[in-house]
């Protein structure tokens, strides 16, 4: 560009395009895959009404399990205000699951994970049985058995309180 394109046509501070904090929240979703969570997630922002969707924000993020936490870390460095930050990731053969939530939790990060997999969730969500019900009160069987490692938990799942939490803030925004 020319330096006498350039004159004269800046924009002043008041006139440039300012960030807007979605009303609802802004999620950061970090999981360990590619597939299965990012479209669920997605799938279920989709579904909202459109004046829903521009006031809740989801962006999803996909790391090694590892690494999960600290690019959760960074990404909320950024905007920490504005994001409401959670990992998502299965049982499968994750080594230091349990650790892993620990580790989240201790770091304000929300832990949505699956025992033993995602698919779990995702048979309880579209079912014909109400899935959020029935996470809870399969986690709540749980912990009256005395399993207090989600390792132990099995078949069972915390998704159901992020989609919770997201379902609530659309209907009582």
């Amino acid at each position: 560009m020319a330096k006498k394109d350039r004159t004269g046509n800046r924009k002043t501070r008041d006139q440039r395009k300012q960030f807007k904090v979605p009303e609802l929240g802004y999620y950061l979703i970090v999981t360990d895959t590619e597939a299965t969570e990012r479209c669920f997630f997605t799938g279920l922002h989709q579904a909202l009404t459109e004046d829903v969707r521009n006031k809740l924000v989801i962006k999803i993020v996909e790391t090694k399990t590892r690494t999960m936490i600290d690019k959760c870390q960074k990404l909320t460095a950024y905007d920490a205000q504005y994001r409401i930050p959670w990992i998502v990731f299965d049982r499968d053969q994750v080594q230091g699951f349990d650790e892993i939530i620990a580790e989240a939790v201790s770091k304000g990060i929300q832990a949505g994970w699956s025992n033993p997999c995602f698919e779990i969730w995702m048979y309880a969500y579209f079912g014909s049985m109400p899935a959020i019900q029935i996470a809870q009160q399969k986690l709540a069987q749980c912990k009256r058995e005395g399993k207090t490692k989600p390792s132990e938990m099995c078949p069972c799942t915390t998704v159901h309180e992020l989609v919770g939490e997201i379902k609530g803030k659309v209907l009582y925004g």
